[in-house]
């Protein structure tokens, strides 16, 4: 399966090495659909479209295999890992959990600054939405997301989602990409932001819980149009 679009070439940064850089090119690309589940990495082509040789590559695919985006086949190459049932539905009923305890908690912790900012945060989602931007409106929402878990106040529950943070990067671009489900999406994150509004930690609980269920159930329907995930034996 060859890839359908070209990657563009990495851009240093003095304070990375490159493989790391490379890696996130990779990491970014699979997370965005850029590079699809089953697709086979050959290393030249990749080494040829990012511009760089082929050690670097070799290295990032290698840490891509250890964090799960993609696997080695003997004989036959690497592919870009499959998304099982089991695997998003893990994933999403862990954070299902936290998103509920973190707007519970924000609802009581959330600061007047905080508020406003998630206030601008639906400006902006509103007007990429309306452009169907589905970029813009990934990183808004990721956005969106870590104010609410910064509102929390806790340590511990930021961890948490950071163990899962590059596993909710691939589901949220696979999520959004639902035709209709950014328009739904932002009207669920007025509804939170309104709850955290008038400090109820009960609501804001309720509502961030249905809002994950809700992106699960769109994440399924779009990968299930594009054959994308795969039972389990």
């Amino acid at each position: 399966m060859s890839m359908e679009r070209r990657l563009i070439p990495v851009k240093l940064d003095g304070y990375k090495p490159l493989r790391e850089i490379v890696f996130e090119t990779l990491r970014d690309a699979i997370i965005n659909q850029v590079l699809r589940p089953g697709e086979r990495l050959m290393e030249i082509q990749l080494a040829e479209e990012m511009g760089v040789s082929r050690t670097p590559v070799r290295e990032a695919i290698r840490k891509l295999e250890l964090e799960g985006f993609v696997v080695m086949v003997p004989r036959r190459g690497v592919y870009v890992a499959g998304i099982s049932m089991k695997d998003i539905h893990e994933v999403f009923e862990v954070r299902s959990a936290l998103e509920a305890l973190a707007a519970s908690l924000a609802a009581e912790r959330i600061t007047e600054e905080e508020l406003e900012e998630m206030e601008r945060r639906l400006v902006e989602e509103a007007k990429e939405t309306e452009a169907n931007n589905l970029r813009s409106i990934v990183e808004i929402d990721t956005s969106f997301h870590d104010l609410l878990y910064k509102a929390a106040r806790n340590e511990r529950l930021v961890h948490f989602v950071n163990l899962l943070q590059e596993q909710l990067q691939r589901f949220r671009s696979a999520s959004l990409a639902r035709p209709g489900r950014g328009k739904i999406a932002l009207e669920e994150h007025r509804k939170i932001v309104e709850a955290l509004a008038t400090r109820n930690g009960k609501l804001a609980g309720q509502l961030a819980r249905e809002h994950i269920e809700s992106a699960e159930h769109a994440m399924l329907l779009s990968l299930e149009k594009q054959g994308l995930y795969y039972e389990e034996d």
